[in-house]
């Protein structure tokens, strides 16, 4: 049947459109001169478009499956859009749904170039022959076609009547894809924030064609109460909850990290990037109350023997995800709730806040408050601290103005990453070129307490607990130890009875022993298996120094 194609235009647009809703499901077929449609950008925060996607789909017979093809490309990037739009080379498909999931249930089709009209009177005969609903339209060299089932429910109809339609069509290879009117619906950061707390979650991850991912005992998980997330909601999100200094760091360098504080919930360190063009983000969750030792199961007589010393360099060391921060936070509260001390914390950004108790504590934001962390660090001793926590050793010179203030009667507390306490100070010298190795081992010697390095490992009961390794330079064994660079003597040393030091696999051991842990667990965690494999089966000895260092 043919009919004006301005009435049609008035259907797709107007007001009676609500009348042809029993029309059911269309498919659209525009066939014309119009002009070619504009490449799309990448989208500003706000609007309802994202940025164009180009795939190469080889040869295909078939329009559907060009769309089907581009509709997986397209929610993996940026999510699921009501509307895609799919063109190359004078052909533009434009297809809409009603829901975010589920099949296209409605198309357009434009051709421009004199070359797509040679089979017009195929396009006409193929038309008219399908089981679907069939208008077609032809007004000032514009052609329209729409296709509807006959029964709401036979959407497939249209699809085999769309592939039938393919075949009077030369299907190009290359296709520039883009998406419109993504879910927009904010998403809200206390709904996150409670979600963290009922499934005792340390991270989330969002990013585009998935929910939240929650990361839960170590592994990253979906819960069933989030929608799969558009580009758009996560854009808006980040632009929800960074400060304006950071958020146009963000637009500038395509990345940012800042601290957002959900009141009565927590704090939250966010690291928003994009990636392939579309925004991602991740957040590390902090609680508002700052852990004792108790509740991070680390010794107490050991951290408050290292809260009361005056002066040396303690270091936190792990992988990343350990815990390290809370670990430092842990010992900075203790420190602050018993000592009548002037606390200086540099970190990028500020995670755990602190409240003035016992002492006075001034937390300075790299990036905010000061240039560099070696900037605040030398500028540190003009400001009379007692204690100096430094967020991150990351460079020599943030490290050696930390030992140089160790040195000179503060207390420093750092984190760095490192796999063991014995290979730290391997690590750190590895920061320095090897004509200073030999004085920054000698001011290690002298100035470095105590290497705590940690682990999260999973319990037979579920949730994970740390397990630790203290290395305190408390013996002559382990200070000459350092001194040389010898890793393998530290180890000795810290075994034997005269340190207060230990061992990952006497940790593990212990753990393994109190059922708090699987011995699959302590082997997995264990530095060496072979030790804790003695330790098991009870036939270990602790090494002796004069056979152990004439190996090395």
């Amino acid at each position: 049947m043919q009919v004006p194609l301005a009435n049609l235009w008035h259907w797709r647009t107007g007001a009676d459109r609500s009348s042809a809703v029993g029309l059911g499901v269309r498919w659209k077929v525009l066939l014309g001169m119009a002009p070619r449609p504009a490449r799309m950008a990448s989208a500003q925060v706000g609007e309802n478009k994202m940025k164009e996607v180009v795939l190469g789909l080889g040869h295909q017979s078939s329009l559907w499956n060009v769309v089907q093809i581009a509709d997986d490309q397209l929610r993996s990037i940026h999510g699921s859009p009501k509307k895609m739009v799919v063109r190359a080379d004078g052909l533009m498909v434009e297809a809409h749904r009603p829901h975010y999931e589920g099949q296209f249930d409605s198309f357009v089709l434009r051709l421009e170039g004199k070359r797509r009209f040679r089979k017009l009177d195929s396009l006409r005969e193929i038309a008219a022959g399908q089981p679907a609903a069939c208008d077609f339209v032809e007004e000032d060299g514009r052609v329209e076609i729409w296709l509807s089932p006959t029964d709401p429910e036979n959407v497939e109809d249209v699809h085999r009547s769309c592939d039938a339609l393919s075949a009077a069509l030369d299907l190009p290879e290359v296709w520039r894809v883009h998406g419109e009117e993504y879910r927009n619906k904010p998403l809200s950061q206390e709904l996150l924030f409670k979600a963290v707390a009922k499934y005792r979650s340390s991270d989330i991850h969002l990013y585009p064609g998935a929910p939240p991912m929650f990361r839960i005992d170590g592994r990253l998980q979906a819960r069933g109460q989030f929608e799969p997330l558009s580009s758009e909601q996560i854009m808006r999100l980040i632009e929800q909850m960074a400060p304006e200094k950071h958020f146009e760091e963000f637009q500038r360098d395509l990345q940012c990290s800042f601290i957002f504080h959900q009141v009565g919930l927590g704090y939250a360190r966010v690291s928003a990037f994009i990636k392939s063009g579309t925004p991602h983000c991740t957040l590390r969750i902090l609680p508002e109350k700052i852990p004792s030792f108790e509740d991070l199961n680390i010794p107490r007589d050991a951290m408050e023997q290292l809260g009361n010393m005056h002066f040396g360099l303690i270091l936190v060391t792990g992988m990343t995800g350990s815990g390290k921060s809370t670990t430092v936070a842990s010992l900075v509260d203790w420190i602050n709730q018993n000592k009548n001390v002037h606390i200086l914390c540099i970190e990028q950004p500020v995670e755990f806040v602190h409240t003035n108790k016992q002492a006075v504590i001034s937390q300075r934001d790299v990036g905010e408050d000061v240039g560099s962390f070696a900037e605040a660090v030398r500028g540190a001793l003009r400001h009379d601290p007692d204690v100096i926590v430094i967020g991150e050793m990351r460079d020599p010179d943030t490290i050696r103005a930390a030992i140089n203030a160790a040195a000179t009667g503060h207390l420093v507390i750092s984190t760095l990453h490192s796999g063991t306490s014995y290979e730290t100070i391997n690590r750190i010298v590895s920061f320095f070129d090897p004509v200073e190795r030999d004085l920054v081992k000698l001011q290690l010697r002298d100035a470095l307490k105590c290497v705590i390095c940690q682990r999260l490992i999973p319990m037979k009961t579920g949730g994970r607990r740390v397990a630790l390794e203290f290395m305190f330079n408390d013996t002559n064994l382990i200070s000459d130890a350092i001194l040389k660079g010898n890793s393998l003597a530290i180890k000795v040393g810290m075994q034997q009875t005269a340190s207060r030091s230990f061992i990952f696999e006497k940790h593990l051991y212990e753990l393994s022993k109190q059922e708090i842990i699987s011995k699959e667990v302590a082997r997995e965690f264990a530095s060496e298996s072979s030790i804790l494999e003695q330790m098991l089966i009870g036939s270990y000895a602790i090494p002796s120094p004069d056979t152990m260092l004439d190996h090395h």
